[in-house]
Protein backbone atom coordinates (compact mmCIF):
# COMPACT_ATOMS: atom_id res chain seq x y z
CA UNK A 1 0.00 0.00 0.00
CA UNK A 2 1.10 3.53 -0.77
CA UNK A 3 2.62 4.89 2.50
CA UNK A 4 0.44 8.01 2.30
CA UNK A 5 -2.67 5.81 1.94
CA UNK A 6 -1.60 3.87 5.04
CA UNK A 7 -1.68 7.16 6.93
CA UNK A 8 -5.24 7.82 5.73
CA UNK A 9 -6.46 4.41 6.95
CA UNK A 10 -4.73 4.91 10.30
CA UNK A 11 -6.25 8.38 10.75
CA UNK A 12 -9.76 7.11 10.00
CA UNK A 13 -9.35 4.36 12.60
CA UNK A 14 -7.97 6.85 15.14
CA UNK A 15 -10.98 9.11 14.64
CA UNK A 16 -13.17 6.20 15.69
CA UNK A 17 -10.92 5.41 18.64
CA UNK A 18 -11.37 9.01 19.81
CA UNK A 19 -15.06 8.11 20.30
CA UNK A 20 -16.16 10.22 17.36
CA UNK A 21 -19.35 9.11 15.57
CA UNK A 22 -17.65 7.23 12.73
CA UNK A 23 -20.42 5.18 11.15
CA UNK A 24 -18.32 3.14 8.73
CA UNK A 25 -14.78 3.17 7.35
CA UNK A 26 -14.88 2.23 3.67
CA UNK A 27 -11.71 1.71 1.64
CA UNK A 28 -11.59 1.88 -2.14
CA UNK A 29 -9.07 0.75 -4.73
CA UNK A 30 -9.14 0.35 -8.51
CA UNK A 31 -6.92 -2.11 -10.32
CA UNK A 32 -6.33 -5.77 -11.21
CA UNK A 33 -7.41 -8.75 -9.09
CA UNK A 34 -4.35 -8.62 -6.83
CA UNK A 35 -5.38 -5.11 -5.72
CA UNK A 36 -7.86 -6.66 -3.31
CA UNK A 37 -4.90 -7.65 -1.12
CA UNK A 38 -4.47 -3.93 -0.36
CA UNK A 39 -8.09 -3.75 0.79
CA UNK A 40 -7.64 -6.78 3.05
CA UNK A 41 -4.62 -5.06 4.62
CA UNK A 42 -6.68 -1.91 5.16
CA UNK A 43 -9.43 -3.95 6.81
CA UNK A 44 -6.85 -5.67 9.00
CA UNK A 45 -5.80 -2.18 10.12
CA UNK A 46 -9.38 -1.41 11.16
CA UNK A 47 -11.46 -0.51 8.11
CA UNK A 48 -14.96 -2.04 7.98
CA UNK A 49 -15.44 -2.68 4.29
CA UNK A 50 -13.63 -2.68 0.97
CA UNK A 51 -14.73 -1.75 -2.55
CA UNK A 52 -12.60 -3.14 -5.37
CA UNK A 53 -13.20 -1.63 -8.79
CA UNK A 54 -11.67 -4.25 -11.06
CA UNK A 55 -9.72 -2.91 -14.02
CA UNK A 56 -8.24 -5.36 -16.49
CA UNK A 57 -4.62 -4.94 -17.52
CA UNK A 58 -5.82 -4.39 -21.08
CA UNK A 59 -8.01 -1.43 -20.09
CA UNK A 60 -6.54 2.11 -20.11
CA UNK A 61 -5.00 3.03 -16.78
CA UNK A 62 -6.79 5.70 -14.77
CA UNK A 63 -5.34 9.19 -14.70
CA UNK A 64 -5.69 11.38 -11.57
CA UNK A 65 -8.84 13.02 -12.95
CA UNK A 66 -10.30 9.60 -13.76
CA UNK A 67 -9.58 8.39 -10.23
CA UNK A 68 -11.23 11.51 -8.82
CA UNK A 69 -14.34 10.97 -10.95
CA UNK A 70 -14.51 7.33 -9.87
CA UNK A 71 -14.12 8.27 -6.20
CA UNK A 72 -16.84 10.92 -6.57
CA UNK A 73 -19.24 8.24 -7.78
CA UNK A 74 -18.32 5.95 -4.88
CA UNK A 75 -18.63 8.78 -2.32
CA UNK A 76 -22.12 9.62 -3.60
CA UNK A 77 -23.15 5.96 -3.48
CA UNK A 78 -21.82 5.51 0.05
CA UNK A 79 -23.19 8.88 1.23
CA UNK A 80 -19.84 9.68 2.86
CA UNK A 81 -19.11 13.09 4.38
CA UNK A 82 -15.36 12.78 5.00
CA UNK A 83 -12.80 11.40 2.56
CA UNK A 84 -9.17 10.93 3.61
CA UNK A 85 -6.61 10.19 0.88
CA UNK A 86 -2.87 9.96 0.62
CA UNK A 87 -1.48 13.28 -0.63
CA UNK A 88 0.10 11.74 -3.74
CA UNK A 89 0.76 8.62 -5.72
CA UNK A 90 4.24 7.11 -5.50
CA UNK A 91 4.64 6.36 -9.20
CA UNK A 92 3.86 9.66 -10.93
CA UNK A 93 3.89 11.80 -7.72
CA UNK A 94 1.08 13.84 -9.27
CA UNK A 95 -0.58 14.95 -5.98
CA UNK A 96 -3.78 15.88 -7.85
CA UNK A 97 -6.54 13.41 -7.02
CA UNK A 98 -7.62 14.83 -3.65
CA UNK A 99 -7.84 18.38 -4.98
CA UNK A 100 -9.73 17.26 -8.09
CA UNK A 101 -12.16 15.22 -5.99
CA UNK A 102 -12.88 18.26 -3.78
CA UNK A 103 -13.50 20.33 -6.91
CA UNK A 104 -15.85 17.77 -8.45
CA UNK A 105 -17.84 17.40 -5.22
CA UNK A 106 -17.75 21.09 -4.36
CA UNK A 107 -16.44 20.25 -0.87
CA UNK A 108 -13.92 21.96 1.39
CA UNK A 109 -10.40 20.55 1.26
CA UNK A 110 -7.25 20.50 3.36
CA UNK A 111 -4.13 18.98 1.83
CA UNK A 112 -0.95 17.58 3.35
CA UNK A 113 -2.43 17.29 6.84
CA UNK A 114 -0.07 16.80 9.79
CA UNK A 115 -2.86 16.99 12.41
CA UNK A 116 -6.64 16.52 12.22
CA UNK A 117 -9.13 17.50 14.94
CA UNK A 118 -12.87 16.85 14.48
CA UNK A 119 -15.37 18.62 16.73
CA UNK A 120 -18.95 17.99 15.65
CA UNK A 121 -19.16 19.00 12.02
CA UNK A 122 -16.11 21.28 12.22
CA UNK A 123 -12.70 19.94 11.18
CA UNK A 124 -9.43 21.70 12.03
CA UNK A 125 -6.42 20.65 10.00
CA UNK A 126 -2.81 21.63 10.60
CA UNK A 127 -0.39 21.43 7.69
CA UNK A 128 3.27 22.26 7.27
CA UNK A 129 4.13 25.00 4.80
CA UNK A 130 7.37 26.72 3.87
CA UNK A 131 8.56 28.60 6.95
CA UNK A 132 6.02 27.26 9.46
CA UNK A 133 2.56 25.70 9.83
CA UNK A 134 -0.87 26.65 8.57
CA UNK A 135 -4.15 25.85 10.33
CA UNK A 136 -7.36 25.48 8.35
CA UNK A 137 -10.89 25.11 9.70
CA UNK A 138 -13.88 23.95 7.66
CA UNK A 139 -17.21 22.18 8.03
CA UNK A 140 -18.06 18.70 6.82
CA UNK A 141 -18.32 17.39 4.14
CA UNK A 142 -14.61 17.61 3.48
CA UNK A 143 -11.62 16.15 1.66
CA UNK A 144 -8.32 15.66 3.53
CA UNK A 145 -5.01 14.45 2.11
CA UNK A 146 -2.33 13.10 4.43
CA UNK A 147 1.32 13.94 4.98
CA UNK A 148 3.94 11.78 6.68
CA UNK A 149 3.87 13.62 10.02
CA UNK A 150 0.17 12.90 10.57
CA UNK A 151 0.57 9.58 12.38
CA UNK A 152 2.39 6.26 12.46
CA UNK A 153 0.34 3.46 10.87
CA UNK A 154 -0.25 0.41 13.04
CA UNK A 155 0.99 -3.07 12.26
CA UNK A 156 -1.68 -5.41 10.92
CA UNK A 157 -1.57 -8.25 13.47
CA UNK A 158 -2.24 -11.87 12.51
CA UNK A 159 -5.58 -12.05 14.41
CA UNK A 160 -6.77 -8.89 12.63
CA UNK A 161 -5.59 -10.26 9.28
CA UNK A 162 -7.75 -13.34 9.90
CA UNK A 163 -10.73 -11.17 10.92
CA UNK A 164 -10.29 -9.07 7.77
CA UNK A 165 -10.97 -12.14 5.62
CA UNK A 166 -14.56 -12.13 6.92
CA UNK A 167 -15.19 -8.44 6.33
CA UNK A 168 -17.26 -7.50 3.25
CA UNK A 169 -15.36 -6.83 0.04
CA UNK A 170 -17.56 -5.52 -2.74
CA UNK A 171 -16.40 -6.08 -6.31
CA UNK A 172 -17.38 -3.69 -9.07
CA UNK A 173 -16.30 -2.79 -12.60
CA UNK A 174 -16.20 0.56 -14.37
CA UNK A 175 -19.46 -0.41 -16.10
CA UNK A 176 -21.22 -0.21 -12.73
CA UNK A 177 -20.69 3.55 -12.76
CA UNK A 178 -22.85 4.98 -15.52
CA UNK A 179 -21.87 8.16 -17.30
CA UNK A 180 -18.27 8.10 -16.05
CA UNK A 181 -16.01 9.93 -18.51
CA UNK A 182 -12.60 8.32 -18.07
CA UNK A 183 -11.13 9.41 -21.39
CA UNK A 184 -7.37 9.76 -21.16
CA UNK A 185 -6.21 13.36 -21.47
CA UNK A 186 -2.52 13.03 -20.72
CA UNK A 187 0.22 11.90 -23.07
CA UNK A 188 3.78 11.07 -22.06
CA UNK A 189 5.89 12.80 -24.68
CA UNK A 190 9.31 11.70 -23.50
CA UNK A 191 11.07 10.16 -20.51
CA UNK A 192 14.79 10.82 -20.09
CA UNK A 193 17.28 10.01 -17.37
CA UNK A 194 19.06 12.90 -15.64
CA UNK A 195 22.68 13.42 -16.68
CA UNK A 196 25.19 11.42 -14.59
CA UNK A 197 26.62 13.33 -11.66
CA UNK A 198 30.30 14.17 -11.71
CA UNK A 199 32.49 12.99 -8.88
CA UNK A 200 33.49 15.38 -6.12
CA UNK A 201 37.00 16.68 -5.46
CA UNK A 202 39.03 17.06 -2.27
CA UNK A 203 40.78 20.27 -1.30
CA UNK A 204 43.62 20.75 1.12
CA UNK A 205 42.31 23.78 3.01
CA UNK A 206 39.80 26.64 3.03
CA UNK A 207 41.80 28.66 0.50
CA UNK A 208 41.74 25.69 -1.83
CA UNK A 209 37.97 25.39 -1.42
CA UNK A 210 37.45 29.09 -2.20
CA UNK A 211 39.64 28.82 -5.29
CA UNK A 212 37.72 25.80 -6.51
CA UNK A 213 34.34 27.48 -5.97
CA UNK A 214 35.55 30.52 -7.93
CA UNK A 215 36.76 28.21 -10.68
CA UNK A 216 33.31 26.63 -10.87
CA UNK A 217 31.61 30.02 -10.90
CA UNK A 218 29.88 29.43 -7.56
CA UNK A 219 31.47 32.53 -6.04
Amino acid sequence: MNPFDELSIEEAVRLRERKLPVEEIVTVTAGPAKSQDILRTAMAMGADKGIHVQIDDKEPQLEPLGVAKLLKAVVEQQKSNLVILGKQAIDDDAAQTGQMLAGLLGWSQATQASKVVVEGDVVTVTKEVDGGVETLKAKLPMIITTDLRLNEPRYASLPNIMKAKKKPLEKKTLKDFEGLDLKQRLKTVKVTEPPPREGGVKVEDVDGMISKLKELGAL
